[in-house]
């Protein structure tokens, strides 16, 4: 019996066997669920809190005179050098997800590829305790492992969506998803909270004790990974039955079948043309995420302390968001509920670069109008492109869409870095930012989304 059908799949004179579908649903569901509660602690206390402000002292303890780094013989400025690592580690990640996504599409073992690098990852994330001094290039690297592992471990998570809802339903699961993410990065970074907060009565320096932060986020990632491994089928997506695996050379076979779907991409110019509207819009936010701590250290003079609590606010306000939206869309569409969280995007980044130095409360209330339109822009992007893949391409699709999610932007840290590298300035580097939202907005207006469904073949939602 094939447990991840649909729920319109399932017979109704069998109810036995519905109550069975539905109990093996529900469990799936919540193995789903506790993957992004899982892996939300590297986005929410790495990426998005310690990391940035850290790396860069690390980077600064061994510039030159001139404040530069010089990572494989190039010049950088101190400052610049955490989100161009981050760029850096995106594009290794772009080639690593598509051939990952496509080897397990083929070989229908989504479950093991997915774990496995999440536990890469949750490693070289327990690695950063090691990080301290000057050693900003051993900070650069393992970031650059963890990020790609953590990567392409998410978008063979988002592979299992049009399986574990049907269409209408699946706005929901995905709000949810993303609540559970934001619930359990939230948790961590309370205690990490706690214990940045109380690092002199343990005897612990501030350096130490953020190098423990980031190690816990990669041990919290490890622990609850078990979860998914144990709840999850190995094949992700709608059409389990639809290849067999191929036991001799999967990986040249793969390189073959790589090519032909992006090829085929080709054929389904509207969901091309959402994509680019994501990637666009997505880079803004992603980058947003990333580079706040770091705007708000440098360029708003926060202390570490303000910083997690703000991003906890973050986390804690985005829970709430992300179910919001996805009622929001239920009634209205996740297209134009989406249109709606980027022009509240736009007014969030400009009132960033307007807010004074010093003043947390003004930080705070930035923090809270990130999460309100963070979680459910995102999880109604996520659950709307499920709808525009082909079925049994799932993976290979999400690959390209993981491009830009949570954390693997590459476009908005170069942009970002590169208005820090000319300007010295981190507001010019927030309000470049824009543009990204802008132009996202713009294109994704244009896609007609529901043609773009019927276009691939897949029932077509009530409300789009």
């Amino acid at each position: 019996m094939n447990t991840t059908a649909h729920l319109s799949d399932r017979l109704p004179d069998h109810p036995a066997t519905t109550t069975t579908d539905d109990r093996a649903l529900r469990r799936m569901q919540f193995g789903w669920y506790i993957n992004d509660w899982a892996n939300a602690a590297f986005s929410a206390t790495v990426l998005t809190v310690f990391l940035g402000p850290y790396l860069t002292s690390v980077a600064r303890n061994a510039a030159d005179a001139a404040g530069d780094v010089h990572p494989l013989g190039l010049s950088v400025r101190a400052g610049s050098f955490f989100p161009y690592t981050v760029s850096f580690s995106v594009l290794i990640s772009v080639a690593v997800m598509l051939l990952t996504g496509t080897v397990a599409d083929r070989t229908g073992r989504h479950k093991e590829l997915m774990c496995g690098f999440a536990y890469v990852g949750a490693v070289a994330t327990m690695g950063m305790f090691l990080l301290d001094g000057d050693r900003y290039l051993l900070g650069g690297a393992l970031l650059v492992v963890a990020n790609i592992a953590y990567a392409v471990s998410v978008a063979l998570s988002y592979a299992y969506l049009p399986g574990l809802a049907s269409p209408d339903e699946r706005d929901a699961v995905s709000s949810k998803g993303w609540a559970y993410g934001y619930a359990g990065g939230g948790l961590l970074l309370v205690v990490n909270l706690a214990l940045f907060e109380g690092h002199d009565a343990l005897g612990l320096s501030s350096g130490t004790a953020v190098r423990i932060c980031l190690a816990s986020a990669g041990l919290w990632w490890a622990l609850f990974t078990i979860v998914p491994m144990l709840r999850l089928p190995s094949r992700a997506g709608a059409t389990p039955e639809r290849a067999a695996p191929v036991p001799d050379r999967p990986t040249a076979g793969s390189l073959r079948e790589l090519a032909r779907t992006l090829r085929s991409m080709r054929d389904h110019p509207l969901t091309l043309l959402y994509l680019g509207a994501f990637l666009c819009y997505n880079d803004g936010i992603q980058t947003v995420v990333s580079q706040a701590s770091l705007y708000g250290s440098e360029e708003l003079g926060m202390d570490q302390t303000s910083l997690v609590a703000a991003v906890l606010l973050v986390q804690i306000v985005a829970i709430g968001g992300a179910l919001l939206l996805g009622r929001i869309a239920r009634r209205y569409g996740a297209k134009r509920t989406i249109l709606g969280s980027l022009v509240g995007w736009v007014v969030t980044v400009g009132l960033g670069y307007l807010m004074p130095a010093h003043r947390p409360a003004w930080f705070f209330a930035l923090a809270c109008m990130i999460g309100l339109v963070l979680g459910g822009s995102q999880a109604l992007s996520r659950s709307l492109f499920s709808h525009l893949i082909p079925a049994g391409r799932e993976a290979e699709y999400f690959a390209v869409y993981k491009v830009s999610d949570r954390g693997t932007s590459w476009m908005g840290p170069l942009v970002f870095g590169l208005a820090y590298q000319i300007t010295g300035s981190y507001r010019s580097a927030i309000i470049s930012l824009l543009v990204f939202f802008v132009i996202g907005f713009t294109v994704l207006a244009t896609v007609p989304v529901r043609r773009a469904v019927e276009a691939v073949g897949n029932p077509v939602p009530e409300r789009l």
